[in-house]
């Protein structure tokens, strides 16, 4: 098992940034690929952006490229979204979510482990 907990989230206007962090605890959290999703209200589980088990890969959805970076720092088991630019349409819960394999997927299927989410607000 892997728990994670999301943190960092809140209210910020058009144009700020927000830094999301996922503390893991349980199995151990550097042997497994992490990605980030997020759920706007009404709609389904969108993928943000992922990460490979040591960090040395990353993908991002085309919404977040250029204006998210995901990162991980295995020491402290702790996985980052850094989120810069944020427009009204990044409004969102955030979840941060393990998969028990090294590489990296962006289905949301193919993750084990979730956190409980932490929302985002960008107001216009």
């Amino acid at each position: 098992q892997v728990q994670l907990v999301e943190s960092g989230g809140g209210l910020v206007q058009a144009g700020g940034s927000l830094r999301l962090s996922c503390a893991a605890s349980g199995r151990s959290f550097s042997n497994y690929a992490m990605g980030w999703f997020r759920q706007a209200p009404g709609k389904e589980h969108e993928f943000v952006a992922a990460i490979n088990w040591s960090g040395s890969r990353t993908y991002a959805a085309d919404s977040a490229k250029g204006r998210f970076t995901i990162s991980r720092d295995n020491a402290k088991n702790t996985g980052y979204l850094q989120m810069n630019s944020l427009k009204p349409e990044d409004t969102a819960v955030y979840y941060c979510a393990v998969r028990e394999a090294f590489s990296y997927s962006t289905g949301k299927a193919d993750y084990a482990y979730w956190g409980q989410g932490t929302q985002v607000t960008v107001s216009s």
